[in-house]
């Protein structure tokens, strides 16, 4: 499959020219024109990009990729080794990131409800783009630490809980990554628990405030799945090989 092919596809999913971004969404590193195996992951960091070349793969697909809003754009350094190892090996390198974050299917939002059980999934409004903070039912209908223990045994993660153990979680929030700023608003929204991948010093101070649940559950662990069942819709729908390779990461 040719690799303009393959971003008409991707761009035809996942809609980036109608999201405002941190970074370029869609082919950021350009490689041979061919493309017959994909890996997919997290982040396109230097391991990730070393285990694709072990695989002999044509393509990355990743959430987090290079060229980010603000940062130093020089190619010099760690950014010099990954773009040199990416253009001796001719490998394409796709990245999306908030078009990843918000698919109603197979966007990291959608895919961390689905796999926690929540039901009734639905964005929260008035946030933009629409489906950056996510909300739903929990089907479970049990406790703080009875939601935290599930989401530790789905996540393979242990995470950082705030708030009584005891208190009835039924109406959820949550945002994947770096959404911890957005609790205030799920509260408002009357979220009895909000979950996201990062947390800062005000969190816990707000989640007791607004007596709202509070769960960190880790930037990594919480956005694996986007890029893995995106990949599995790829083998799926095209003429394609694809593999995901988790590189752990604690944070």
């Amino acid at each position: 499959m040719k690799n303009t092919a393959l971003l008409a596809w991707l761009d035809e999913q996942l809609k980036p020219q109608l999201i405002k971004d941190y970074c370029p969404n869609g082919l950021q590193v350009q490689g041979k024109s061919d493309i017959k195996k994909i890996v997919t992951g997290v982040t396109a960091s230097q391991a990730l990009i070393d285990a694709a070349i072990a695989q002999k793969a044509d393509a990355i697909l990743v959430h987090h990729g290079f060229f980010w809003k603000n940062e130093n754009p020089v190619i010099v350094g760690m950014k010099h080794r990954r773009i040199k190892a990416l253009l001796q090996h001719d490998i394409n390198l796709f990245a999306y990131h908030l078009p990843l974050d918000v698919h109603p299917v197979f966007g990291n939002n959608a895919m961390l409800g689905k796999l926690l059980g929540v039901t009734d999934i639905k964005p929260v409004e008035g946030i933009k783009p629409e489906g950056v903070v996510m909300r739903g039912i929990n089907s479970g209908k049990g406790d703080l630490e009875q939601f935290a223990a599930n989401l530790a045994s789905v996540l393979q993660r242990k995470p950082l809980v705030i708030g009584e153990g005891d208190k009835t979680i039924e109406r959820v929030a949550w945002c994947t990554g770096g959404g911890q700023s957005f609790i205030e608003q799920a509260a408002d929204q009357g979220a009895d628990l909000f979950i996201s991948g990062e947390v800062s010093e005000q969190t816990t101070h707000i989640a007791r405030e607004m007596d709202i649940a509070y769960i960190a559950a880790g930037h990594h662990a919480t956005e694996r799945y986007g890029a893995m069942y995106l990949g599995q819709q790829i083998a799926k729908e095209l003429p394609l090989e694809v593999e995901f390779i988790d590189i752990p990461n604690p944070v």
